[in-house]
C-alpha cells in the first residue's frame, strides 16, 4: 500500500523520524486547500505543535504519523473556513495554485477494495478539473471527500477531524461525490489529451484564428487568474470566438512569448515564458472526447507561480 493511504491505525516510524511524514502532509494539505504556499503554511504549524508537545506528551503518541495527519487535516479545515472570506475580496477569478509534473503529487492507487465509480485515485486528485470542483464544496464536505475518497480513511477516522459523527460524515462525503460526479466527462486517453493541447497551442502561436476555434468545443469556457496583480479577464470567457481572440489579443500584446508544453497538476498543459525564461503564465486544459479543449484555466497571479518561477524547458527561440 503506498505511503499516502497508510490508514491512521497502520504500524508508524519512531517520534524522531515524524520529520519524515512531510511529503504525505503537503500532498494532503495542497489537494484540502489547493493552494501550495497554504499547504506549506499548514504543515509547518503541524510540526511547530508537534515540536511545542513535552518530551513526554509525544513519548505517549503511540502513533506519530496518525497525529500529524490529524493534526493538519484540523489545520486545513480552519483555514478552509477563513479562505472563503479571503477569497471573496479577490479580485477576479480565483483558481488552484497549479503544480509542475506529477512526481511527489500522484501515487499508485490504493490497494483498498473500493467501488471504481465512487473513488478518486491520487492521479486523479491533483487535476485542475477536480480541484476547481473541491472549491464548490464546502470546507467540511472537501476534507471528508478528501480524506475518504482519495486517501481511503474510514468515517470514524474523519469524524474526530471534522467534529461530526461518522454518519454525518459519511452523508458530508457523498454529497461531495454528488458535486463530481455532476462535473465528470468522458475520459480521455492521455493521449488524445495531449494531442489537443499541441494543436491548441500550435494555432495560437500561428496566430491561426480559424485552428485556434476548431480546437475549442463549442461549449469552452477559459478563466484567467490575475489576483489584481497583472492582467487578466475578471470574469469567465464563454464559446470559441471570445476564448480565440482573447488569447491572440495576448500574442499581439507580447509578439516574444513562448509557449512550451509542460506537465500541469498530472496532465499536460502549457507554460508561457518570457526571452529571460521567467514563467508569466500556467495553463491547465481539460478535453472532449471529441478532441478538442472544453476548459482552459490560466493562473497569471505570479504570487501562485513560484514554483514555476523559471522554466527549465522554456522553448529555443
Amino acid at each position: 500500500m503506498p505511503e499516502e493511504t497508510v490508514p491512521w491505525h497502520a504500524e508508524s516510524p519512531d517520534p524522531a523520524e515524524a520529520i519524515r511524514e512531510r511529503s504525505v502532509l503537503l500532498k494532503l494539505s495542497y489537494r484540502l486547500l489547493g493552494s501550495l504556499a497554504d499547504a506549506e503554511d499548514a504543515v509547518q504549524e503541524t510540526y511547530i505543535r508537534w515540536h511545542r508537545l513535552s518530551d513526554e506528551g509525544r513519548d505517549n503518541i503511540t502513533n506519530p504519523r496518525a497525529w500529524l495527519i490529524r493534526t493538519a487535516s484540523r489545520i486545513g479545515l480552519d483555514m478552509l473556513k477563513t479562505a472563503r472570506a479571503r477569497r471573496e475580496r479577490y479580485v477576479g477569478e480565483w483558481l488552484p495554485e497549479p503544480v509542475p509534473v506529477a512526481n511527489g503529487w500522484s501515487s499508485q492507487e490504493a490497494s483498498t477494495v473500493v467501488d471504481p465509480a465512487d473513488r478518486v485515485s491520487l492521479d486523479d486528485s491533483v487535476s485542475m478539473a477536480l480541484l476547481v470542483v473541491l472549491e464548490t464544496m464546502t470546507p467540511a464536505e472537501r476534507v471528508a471527500f478528501v480524506l475518504h475518497d482519495v486517501f481511503r480513511y474510514t468515517y470514524p477516522e474523519i469524524a474526530d477531524v471534522v467534529g461530526r459523527t461518522p454518519a454525518a460524515c459519511r452523508q458530508l462525503a457523498s454529497s461531495a461525490r454528488r458535486r463530481v460526479r455532476a462535473e465528470r466527462r468522458t475520459p480521455v486517453r492521455p493521449a488524445e489529451h495531449a494531442a489537443a493541447v499541441r494543436a491548441f497551442r500550435s494555432a495560437w502561436q500561428a496566430g491561426d484564428l480559424a485552428a485556434l476555434v476548431e480546437a475549442l468545443d463549442p461549449d469552452a469556457t477559459a478563466i484567467i487568474d490575475g489576483g489584481g496583480l497583472v492582467s487578466a479577464t475578471l470574469a469567465p470567457l464563454h464559446g470559441p470566438a471570445a476564448i480565440a481572440s482573447f488569447f491572440l489579443g495576448v500574442w499581439d500584446r507580447q509578439p516574444d512569448l513562448a509557449v512550451g508544453e509542460e506537465i500541469v497538476n498530472g496532465e499536460p498543459g502549457l507554460i508561457a515564458t518570457d526571452r529571460q525564461g521567467r514563467t508569466l503564465a500556467v495553463l491547465a486544459l481539460a478535453t472532449t472526447d471529441t478532441g478538442r479543449i472544453s476548459h482552459v484555466w490560466v493562473v497569471r497571479n505570479p504570487r501562485k507561480l513560484d514554483a514555476w518561477r523559471w522554466s527549465p524547458t522554456a522553448p529555443d527561440r
